[in-house]
């Protein structure tokens, strides 16, 4: 497994970010942005929730629920250690993401 450091250049809902993460978790990061697009892309086009950061906290609520969610269902093949680690993960890579924007302003 290569778990060189990368710098992808990835959207979300228009806007470009640059966030760092291991070659190994390169799929899993791309998944989770192509979703995290997905989900903030329906909350905007519903039109109830104007403006990038209180679309991203919607988003993130609907995720959060369904993961907690699944978790209180009972569902056999729920992994909480493997979605703690991915929720870890992708922690890291949004706060890396982040602290670049913060730099460019």
């Amino acid at each position: 497994m290569d778990d060189r450091a990368l710098t992808l250049e990835v959207s979300i809902l228009g806007r470009e970010y640059r966030v760092a993460c291991k070659e190994s978790e390169r799929a899993e990061l791309m998944q989770a942005v192509a979703y995290l697009d997905r989900r903030m892309r329906e909350i905007r086009d519903a039109g109830k929730v104007v403006g990038s950061e209180r679309i991203a906290v919607m988003a993130a609520l609907n995720i959060a629920h369904e993961l907690l969610g699944g978790r209180s269902a009972g569902t056999g093949g729920f992994d909480s250690s493997g979605f703690q680690r991915r929720i870890s993960a992708m922690q890291t890579a949004i706060d890396r993401a982040m602290a670049e924007q913060d730099r460019l302003f």
